[in-house]
């Protein structure tokens, strides 16, 4: 075996989702804990002195104590190199998270023990099931009053319509949370509290057959566990590996990311049940990273000013096959061209350390001159194939913006243009008009909010931002429609986006059928074209 595909199965690169507030960054830090990658955790809510959370770096997330930008982070652990994928809880940042699941391999789907299943993971586990990626479930936050274990797997299973199989079973909840049965090994894992996050607790095994157990546990709570494990292995599904990998079958375990309960067992079975990186789609077909020797990779963000004092953008790039160099030469697909990867750097957070090599899985950030869109596909293989593109999704509130002060123009155009860049936010402008007003449409409303605040903070430009009513957009997909003919309805609005292409905006859904029956062969397209 090479030594690149040795380097290539080492790797595990997945991606962590929930809703707000399930414990995700928490999750996330713990693993860096063991992985000796940090020594002491944050905390996202903690006061104001406390050290925020390692994978929250853009000072609004520290402010607000929330995640809005995905952070990449690599630690290694018992030989594997494992690449982390933290994304933004957050609805209104979901399309954020959307283009990072396009990077990862598997899913860890992180439930806060006391409410389920919550919108925003309905929402994300459709974007993996779509890609039929295995998806993990860590049911967090056992040390507080939980909701019945049986009722949180049948939550999984009617609202995510995926089966799942529990690894480990909990013993207790809030202060009489213990810890976990091993369901494979019969075994008891108790756990010693490490509330301060500076080491890692004992872990103590225990047959549920020794007598010892019974001084362990609170009086009741063995035959309670012995009751729920019979329920259990009569009730739920049998462990499938094929069908885990298939993303069909979810193997869920139980734990307190906050004192580490649970964090270790479920990493290192999760490591044993994923596999190194996957092959992708191209228009190609399958580039697999075990036969693939030539380096590709594919480009799923772009952040820009993640460095104030250095005002650059990064480019993160998800390496598919081969090896990357530093300063290599590739072929950018997409621009037709040569280009050298330069500075490139792995992450952690806002940390950067400069890198020589890295291999298929790993995700990189490469300098951007401003060449890279979304989607982009890099490779030095000579058959010059593309990856399956990043699909951009519909914006569903709109808002005019313009600049305070009008003699800093320039500034405003240069920041808003690069913020559009990241995918963050789209932009259109009025349509013959003449203006010179930009409209701003955006997934989630919270968006509105960071484009103020970095267009202030990093543009040093002041917006005002003026609501629209439209909450429906769609692209005009004929080429030769001459719009200033085009009969539309009285809550319409014609804008055109950035390269000129027109589009059309609407208050209400019934408009766009109207519209479309008012102008025989007029196609309209929900989804924009990169």
């Amino acid at each position: 075996m090479s030594e690149i595909t040795n380097e290539i199965k080492k790797r595990r690169t997945f991606a962590i989702i929930s809703h707000p507030d399930a414990g995700k960054t928490t999750l996330t830090e713990k693993f860096l804990l063991y992985g000796g990658a940090i020594n002491q955790a944050g905390s996202v809510k903690g006061k104001a002195t406390a050290k925020h959370a390692v994978s929250d770096w853009m000072e609004i997330e520290k402010e607000r104590g929330i995640s809005v930008t995905s952070s990449v982070l690599q630690f290694h652990y018992e030989g594997y190199c494992i690449n982390i994928l933290d994304t933004p809880g957050h609805q209104d940042f979901s399309e954020d998270t959307y283009r990072t699941l396009m990077a990862a391999d598997s899913a860890v789907m992180v439930i806060d023990a006391s409410k389920g299943v919550e919108a925003q993971t309905r929402k994300l586990f459709k974007v993996c099931v779509m890609r039929h990626i295995p998806i993990f479930t860590f049911i967090n936050k056992m040390d507080r009053e939980a909701r019945d274990t049986f009722e949180l797997l049948d939550d999984i299973e009617k609202e995510l319509g995926i089966a799942t199989c529990p690894v480990n079973w909990p013993i207790g909840s809030g202060k009489a949370f213990k810890g976990v049965f091993d369901r494979a090994n019969e075994e008891i894992e108790l756990f010693s509290d490490t509330r301060k996050g500076t080491s890692i607790g004992e872990v103590k095994k225990v047959s549920v057959h020794d007598k010892a157990v019974d001084e362990l546990l609170d009086p009741g709570q063995k035959e309670h566990l012995l009751e729920e494990i019979e329920l259990l292995d009569g009730a739920s599904a049998e462990f499938d590996q094929e069908l885990v990998s298939q993303g069909k079958l979810s193997p869920v375990f139980f734990g307190s990311a906050l004192t580490n309960f649970g964090v270790q067992t479920f990493l290192e079975h999760f490591l044993s049940m994923t596999t190194s990186p996957l092959p992708r789609k191209s228009n190609a077909g399958l580039i697999d990273p075990m036969e693939e020797k030539e380096f590709s990779a594919f480009v799923f963000k772009i952040q820009a000013n993640m460095n104030k004092a250095h005002r650059d953008r990064i480019a993160f790039m998800r390496i598919c096959s081969g090896e990357f160099d530093a300063g290599m030469e590739v072929y950018h697909v997409q621009g037709g061209k040569k280009v050298r990867l330069s500075q490139p750097q792995q992450m952690m957070a806002s940390e950067r350390k400069m890198i020589d090599k890295a291999y298929g899985g790993d995700i990189i950030g490469i300098f951007d001159p401003g060449i890279f869109s979304i989607g982009d596909t890099l490779t030095n293989s000579p058959e010059k194939f593309s990856y399956e593109g990043i699909p951009t999704f519909a914006p569903e509130h709109f808002a005019r913006v313009r600049q305070v002060d009008t003699m800093k123009r320039k500034q405003f155009v240069k920041g808003i243009n690069q913020i559009a860049q990241e995918g963050a936010i789209q932009i259109f402008q009025e349509y013959n008009t003449g203006m010179e007003e930009i409209i701003v449409g955006v997934v989630g409303v919270l968006q509105f909010d960071v484009l103020k605040y970095r267009l202030k903070n990093e543009y040093n430009v002041d917006i005002i931002l003026e609501s629209l009513p439209y909450e429906y957009i769609r692209w005009i997909e004929n080429t030769d429609l001459d719009l200033d003919r085009l009969t539309g309805t009285s809550d319409m609005k014609k804008i055109k986006d950035l390269k000129g292409r027109p589009l059309l905006l609407f208050v209400n859904s019934w408009s766009i059928r109207m519209t479309e029956e008012r102008n025989e062969g007029l196609i309209l397209s929900e989804f924009g074209r990169s």
